[in-house]
C-alpha cells in the first residue's frame, strides 16, 4: 500500500511545487531564469528551505483532503445515500450504486480510492511534521506552531473519517474492536507494510490527542474570512472535538468542548476567537462568498481545481448540467421506507425547504432534489466540512442527554427557528426531546455527509432505502470492509 501511497504523493506534491513555480516566476524579467535547473527537480533537502515552499507544503495537505475521491464530495454522499434520504435515479455504478445498494466489498474501486487517499493525505502530514525536525528555523516559531497545529488537525480529521466508516462504531464496545492502521510515521519505502490495526479506542485517542495540541498551537483567527474559512484555527478543532466526543457517546465532553465557542444562552455565538454564528439566511451558508461565520471550515474550489466529473455534490444532487444521480426520498405511508422530507417536523413554510429543495422533471416524472449546491459544470460550490449549525445541535444533543435540558431545547430552537419561525420545537420529555434533536439534525445538515455517522453513533439499525430493509449493528454490510488493496499489501491486519 504504501509504496502506492508514495507515488501518489510525489505526484501530488509535484502539482503543489508547480503552483508555486508559476507564481513565483511569471513575473520574472529575467533571461537568465531560462537556463535555470526547473524548479520541479529540487532536491528534496531543498523543499523545506524557504518559508514560501513551507506554505506550499501546508497547502498541499489541504489540497490532498479536498481530492474529488475523499472531501470533494465522495465521502459526504457515501454517508448519506447508505440510509434512508436519497433514491437512486440512474443506476450508475461509478456514482455510488454499490454504497447505495449495500453491497460494495473489499474490491469496490470507488472505496478503495478513499481509503488510499486518505492514507495518502495522513503519509503527506506525517512527512511534513518530521521535515520540520529536520529544517529548524526556517520560519518564526510561531508559523510553525501554526503550521504543526494544521498537520495534526487535518490527520485527525482523516482518521476520523476513516474509523467510523471502516471500524465498529465506538458506541457498541466502548471501542474495543480492532479499528485502522494508525500510522504515525512518515513512510518513503514497503519496510513497514505489514502494520497490525489499532483498537477503534486508541485511534479515537490519537485523533483527540491530535485536536487537543492543534487547539493549542493554531491561531485564534486569520486576517481574512477567506482564510479563517479554510484554514484551521483555534475554534475549528475545537468544533472537531464536539462531533469526535459525540460518536464517543462523551456527553460530557461534548458540552465542555463546545462551552468553548457557544455562549451561555441565546443569542448563541462564540464567545473567543473568530466569533461564529447562525447566518439570518441559511441560504447564504452555501452561496458565494461561502465565508460567512457560519462557515467553520469549508473546501474551497475553482475553475482551476475543480473536484473532479462524478465527485462533486452538485452533480449527484442538482441540475445545472448534473446528472441528478439522487433525488429526495419523499415517500410516504407506514409500509414504506420514509425519509425525512416527509416528517411532520420539517414543514412545509421552513425556508429550508423551500429554498434548499426543488421540484425536478425527468422522464415525464416529477421528483425533488436537495438545492444547496446550485452552481453549474464544473460545479465548484465550497462543501461545507463543519457549521456553527452543527456545533449547537452537537451541544444541544449532548445537553439533552446528560446536562440542561431547557437549554438544549433553546439550542436547537436556534438552528430551527432560524429557518422555522412559526413552529417553534417543543418538548414532553427527554426522549422527546432527544427524537426532536435528531430529526432537526437530518433537517439541517441534510446532504453534509452526517445521516450514517448519527445512526451508527448511536448503534441504531440503519434503514436503507436502496438495500430495501434493515441493516442492523451486526450485518456484514453496516460498516465498510478493509479493502482489498490494503489485505494484500498489509499482512499484519
Amino acid at each position: 500500500m504504501k509504496s502506492i501511497h508514495k507515488n501518489k504523493a510525489k505526484e501530488l506534491l509535484k502539482i503543489s511545487l508547480l503552483a508555486f513555480v508559476l507564481t513565483t516566476t511569471a513575473t520574472s524579467c529575467s533571461k537568465d531564469f531560462l537556463n535555470l535547473r526547473p524548479e520541479l527537480s529540487i532536491p528534496e533537502d531543498n523543499m523545506f528551505d524557504t518559508p514560501e515552499r513551507i506554505l506550499t507544503h501546508v497547502n498541499g495537505l489541504y489540497a490532498s483532503a479536498k481530492d474529488g475521491r475523499l472531501m470533494a464530495g465522495r465521502y459526504y454522499i457515501y454517508n448519506d445515500i447508505r440510509a434512508e434520504e436519497f433514491v437512486n435515479r440512474t443506476t450508475n455504478g461509478v456514482t455510488g450504486l454499490a454504497v447505495y445498494n449495500h453491497t460494495n466489498d473489499a474490491a469496490t474501486t470507488q472505496v478503495n480510492n478513499f481509503w488510499i487517499q486518505a492514507y495518502m493525505t495522513i503519509n503527506r502530514i506525517n512527512k511534513f511534521l518530521e521535515d520540520f525536525d529536520k529544517y529548524p528555523g526556517v520560519v518564526s516559531t510561531e508559523l510553525e506552531a501554526n503550521y504543526r497545529g494544521e498537520a495534526k488537525f487535518v490527520r485527525a480529521w482523516m482518521y476520523y473519517a476513516l474509523v467510523h466508516m471502516f471500524a465498529t462504531p465506538y458506541a457498541q464496545d466502548n471501542g474495543a474492536s480492532p479499528g485502522l492502521p494508525l500510522r504515525l510515521k512518515a513512510e518513503t519505502n514497503t519496510e513497514n507494510n505489514s502494520f497490525p490495526r489499532s483498537t477503534v479506542s486508541e485511534v479515537y485517542a490519537q485523533i483527540l490527542t491530535d485536536l487537543d495540541e492543534a487547539e493549542t498551537s493554531l491561531p485564534a483567527d486569520y486576517s481574512n474570512a477567506n482564510l479563517r474559512t479554510t484554514r484551521a484555527h483555534k475554534n475549528t478543532a475545537i468544533a472537531l472535538k464536539t462531533r469526535v466526543y459525540l460518536a464517543m457517546g462523551n456527553f460530557a465532553k461534548v458540552i465542555e468542548e463546545a462551552n468553548k465557542i457557544v455562549s451561555p444562552s441565546a443569542p448563541f455565538s462564540a464567545p473567543t476567537g473568530v466569533p461564529h454564528a447562525l447566518q439570518a439566511n441559511i441560504q447564504s451558508v452555501f452561496i458565494t462568498p461561502y465565508t460567512t461565520t457560519e462557515n467553520i471550515l469549508s473546501m474551497p474550489f475553482a475553475d482551476t481545481n475543480a473536484p473532479g466529473t462524478q465527485n462533486q455534490i452538485g452533480y449527484y444532487y442538482n441540475t445545472g448540467n448534473g446528472n441528478v444521480e439522487y433525488y429526495l426520498n419523499t415517500s410516504t405511508g407506514s409500509d414504506v421506507i420514509t425519509g425525512i422530507y416527509t416528517d411532520p417536523q420539517w414543514h412545509e413554510g421552513d425556508s429550508r425547504k423551500t429554498l434548499l429543495t426543488a421540484d425536478y422533471t425527468t422522464g415525464g416524472s416529477t421528483v425533488r432534489i436537495l438545492t444547496k449546491w446550485a452552481g453549474v459544470s464544473p460545479f465548484i460550490d465550497w462543501v461545507p466540512v463543519i457549521r456553527y449549525a452543527e456545533v449547537l445541535l452537537n451541544l444541544a444533543e449532548a445537553e439533552a442527554e446528560a446536562g440542561d435540558q431547557t437549554r438544549a431545547l433553546a439550542l436547537a430552537n436556534a438552528v430551527h427557528t432560524r429557518s422555522d419561525a412559526n413552529n417553534p420545537l417543543t418538548s414532553s420529555s427527554k426522549t422527546d426531546l432527544i427524537e426532536k434533536i435528531l430529526k432537526e439534525r437530518r433537517i439541517e445538515l441534510l446532504g453534509e455527509g452526517f445521516r450514517a455517522p448519527d445512526i451508527m453513533r448511536r448503534s441504531e439499525t440503519i434503514l436503507s432505502y436502496g438495500a430495501g430493509g434493515e441493516i442492523s449493528p451486526s450485518s456484514s454490510s453496516y460498516i465498510f470492509p478493509i479493502p482489498v488493496g490494503e489485505q494484500q499489501t498489509n499482512p499484519g491486519l
